[in-house]
């Protein structure tokens, strides 16, 4: 039997495996495991434990395998006996030939099958590491290629941020000496533009030196607004060198053709007033080609020197040397017009003298119309050829015009007629100035001066003839007898007027009286009586004698006649001063008229008289709208006198030396400064006045014509009533001897008859006089309330004084008697 084999040392397998659990036991492990690379043992762990049942194992040791034994591989042929099996597995081991004979050779053969085994179960293990080392030699190998290939980029971006810098700093210069380029191309561009300004001046000077050069040409204009830049431009830039020779050149270039201009315009001005004069030597053309003459001509050259004449007022306001040649332009087409017009006015308005030598008017306004169309057309023709005014235009049109005023003048300060000086204020005021001026202010600039020149010729020369006047014909009137024959001529008239109504009735077709008008020239502008505006407005068919203008008192018409005229042709003011004194001279001429009446006729006639044309005053002046107040002022001399008394006085000589406040002339000084008053004179309010007055006097006249007598009786009782109350003896009025019944009858019974008697004329001279029921009414209603009060007071005196038997023998007409009395007067 065999020996048992001598133990062998541990295969190199299990020696490994025991070394690797060292690596990762616990707590202390040799080589301790991330959990990476933990995972990926326990994965190789699991790969390794299905291994393949070896081939050389016998066939019955199959059924013995636990199943935990790795399966045989599908693939795998099932040997067909034992034999065959152990065969292979001799084979396999290498034993093929040998045979176990003794427990040597078994366990010799066992020891081979078991390393066989070992080496088998290991050799997954084995191909894995293999495997798993050849990956670690491709992984080192990629790991030492990577880190090269790093090393090279590294190598390459340093020398790409070298390239890089390079670049930028290349590219950096490019761009700096772009811009540099770029700056000197803008610096040479600006040299060449600024050095274009310089260089123009030879091509100026060239073109203006040419003898051909015309200022006509196309190419004149556009080189002088290059010569205008070019000045401009040096102007602006007084910094550059050589600035002041380069301006002075361009200077004395743009001078020679401002002369070029101006020798050109002048020239054709000058030509066309040398061909007109040639035409006509004495300059005075006559009517019909007047206008060929002066202003076609001048007209049809327009265009020639228009255009130039537009560039130099277009720069006129830029250069003084185009201003300075647009002033010479225009004083020689001033001067060539003046020469041209100059002969031809003055001739004309001889001539409308001589055609108007009589007719004032007339000539006024032929010579101002003739002036209004010269200014027209001269405005007309001066826009022919300039576009901007200029105030020398009408400088020449006032020249012009002033031969017309020195023709006028004269004549206008002789006339004497204040008809005919109001009707050249008319003219002047309201034709010219509010007509053709207004219209055409532009234009008629300088005629207006001229007209309002000699409208205030005008109206001073009537003004002073206004004074004249009123000296003359209203204050120093002398009244004719006829002019005072009143009531005669009211009568006169008023049969008159009665005799056309009876023709009026016998031919109806013919004119009534209420159509009449005996008016003279001079009331034609007076506002009638009667009238919308009158203050007792009437139908025309009770008109009375007094109211037409013919039969007014001459001062009244004169003064109306005068403040008609004057109304619209002076100033508010000087007609304000005129009119209060034309109404105070008209008013003192009036009550001197009724002196004379009151004298030679009765007072009534007097007073009526005075009343009528004071109403015709107030009713006449009611349309002037303007205030009649005027204001004087006087020096007050009463503090002086007052204080030259104190001085004087004996007593005060003693104070002249004194050092105080008390001194003599001190006071004097300083009491006796005189005094300016002002005092304002309303004429509308005087004529007022004086008509209260006069219809006051008439009414306490007329009162005292009726009831004289019984006011002297009830101021006896009244002064007897007041004795007996201060203290007197009782009275008793019966007993008294001027109080007896039947004198009291006599005054009561005379009163009434004198009512009876005289009140017809009475209420017959206010209709004669007055002619108006109401204008009567008003007058003689306070009248006739004297009366009424004046017998309601007696009959309260008589029933208090006396008895029943004594009034029975007074009889005092009852109140029902007098107002029946009275009602006449209605």
């Amino acid at each position: 039997m065999l020996e048992p084999p001598p133990a062998e040392p541990p295969p190199a397998g299990r020696d490994v495996r025991d070394r690797l659990s060292l690596w990762d036991r616990r707590p202390q492990p040799t080589a301790p495991l991330s959990d990476r690379q933990t995972d990926s043992v326990l994965e190789l762990k699991a790969a390794a434990e299905n291994l393949p049942v070896p081939a050389e194992l016998p066939i019955e040791d199959l059924c013995s395998l636990t199943s935990q034994s790795l399966p045989v591989l599908l693939t795998a042929a099932v040997p067909e006996s034992t034999e065959d099996v152990l065969l292979k597995g001799f084979a396999t081991l290498g034993m093929e030939d040998e045979r176990i004979e003794t427990a040597q050779q078994f366990f010799s053969w066992f020891a081979q099958v078991q390393t066989q085994m070992d080496q088998d179960e290991g050799a997954k293990y084995r191909q894995m590491r293999d495997y798993l080392s050849g990956f670690q030699e491709q992984c080192d190998a990629i790991l030492n290629d990577v880190n090269s290939a790093l090393q090279h980029l590294e190598s390459l971006q340093k020398q790409y941020l070298f390239v890089s810098t390079k670049t930028g700093t290349l590219h950096e210069a490019c761009e700096q000496l772009l811009k540099e380029q770029s700056e000197l191309v803008d610096l040479a561009e600006n040299i060449q533009q600024k050095l274009s300004y310089f260089n123009e001046l030879e091509n100026i000077n060239t073109k203006l030196n040419s003898p051909t050069l015309s200022v006509n040409s196309e190419g004149f204009i556009p080189m002088l607004a290059k010569l205008d830049d070019c000045i401009a431009y040096i102007s602006s830039h007084p910094n550059f060198k050589d600035y002041p020779v380069y301006l002075t050149k361009f200077k004395q270039c743009l001078s020679k053709a401002m002369h070029l201009i101006k020798t050109y315009t002048v020239n054709t001005l000058q030509n066309l007033t040398t061909q007109l004069m040639k035409r006509d030597p004495s300059a005075v053309p006559n009517p019909d080609n007047a206008f060929t003459l002066f202003y076609v001509k001048f007209r049809a050259a327009a265009p020639k020197v228009r255009t130039l004449i537009e560039q130099v007022e277009q720069r006129s306001e830029k250069m003084p040397e185009y201003q300075q040649v647009l002033n010479e332009i225009h004083q020689c087409y001033l001067d060539q017009r003046e020469l041209l017009l100059g002969p031809s006015i003055a001739s004309t308005v001889t001539e409308l003298t001589s055609q108007n030598n009589r007719d004032h008017c007339a000539l006024v306004r032929s010579g101002c119309a003739f002036m209004v169309h010269v200014c027209q057309d001269e405005h007309q023709l001066y826009n022919e050829f300039f576009t901007k005014p200029t105030p020398k235009l009408d400088e020449l049109l006032e020249k012009l015009c002033l031969s017309l005023y020195d023709v006028l003048r004269p004549m206008i300060i002789h006339v004497i007629h204040l008809e005919t000086l109001s009707e050249l204020c008319g003219i002047l005021k309201n034709e010219m100035l509010e007509d053709h001026v207004q219209n055409n202010a532009e234009q008629l600039g300088a005629f207006a001066a001229g007209v309002k020149q000699m409208l205030e010729d005008v109206q001073e020369r009537l003004v002073y003839r206004t004074h004249i006047y009123i000296q003359t014909d209203i204050t120093g009137y002398k009244p004719a007898p006829g002019d005072l024959a009143y009531p005669d001529k009211l009568e006169m008239m008023e049969q008159i007027a009665q005799s056309l109504k009876e023709e009026q009735k016998k031919m109806p077709s013919e004119a009534s009286f209420s159509d009449v008008r005996l008016e003279d020239p001079e009331s034609c502008s007076l506002v009638k009586s009667g009238s919308a505006e009158s203050l007792n407005p009437r139908h025309q068919s009770t008109i009375s004698p007094a109211d037409l203008h013919g039969m007014w008192y001459p001062t009244v018409r004169r003064t109306l006649v005068c403040l008609s005229k004057l109304y619209r042709c002076i100033d508010r003011a000087v007609f304000q001063g005129l009119s209060q004194e034309a109404l105070s001279a008209c008013i003192q001429s009036l009550l001197g008229a009724a002196d004379s009446i009151s004298k030679n006729k009765t007072q009534v006639d007097g007073q009526l008289f005075l009343i009528k044309h004071l109403l015709i005053l107030r009713e006449q002046i009611a349309p002037f709208h303007t205030d009649f107040t005027i204001k004087e002022i006087s020096l007050d001399l009463k503090k002086t006198r007052d204080a030259a008394f104190k001085i004087l006085n004996p007593k005060a000589v003693s104070r002249f030396f004194r050092l105080n406040s008390n001194n003599a002339l001190i006071q004097f000084l300083l009491e006796g400064t005189p005094e300016i008053r002002e005092h304002y004179i309303d004429s509308k309010k005087d004529v007022d006045r004086h008509l209260k007055s006069a219809c006051e006097q008439f009414i306490q006249q007329q009162t005292k014509q009726f009831i004289e007598q019984l006011e002297e009786f009830m101021t006896k009782v009244a002064a007897l009533k007041t004795m007996a109350t201060q203290g007197g003896p009782n009275y008793s009025l019966s007993q008294q001897p001027w109080a007896q019944p039947a004198k009291i009858n006599d005054l009561v019974s005379s009163a009434y008859k004198t009512i009876k008697t005289k009140l017809p004329s009475t209420l017959r001279s206010m209709s004669l006089y007055l002619s108006n029921k109401d204008t009567e009414l008003i007058l003689f209603k306070p009248v006739r309330n004297n009366i009424q009060q004046m017998f309601q007071k007696l009959h309260t005196l008589l029933k208090e004084e006396f008895s029943n038997e004594d009034l029975q023998i007074i009889a005092c007409p009852s109140m029902e008697q007098v107002n029946l009395l009275l009602s006449m007067s209605k």
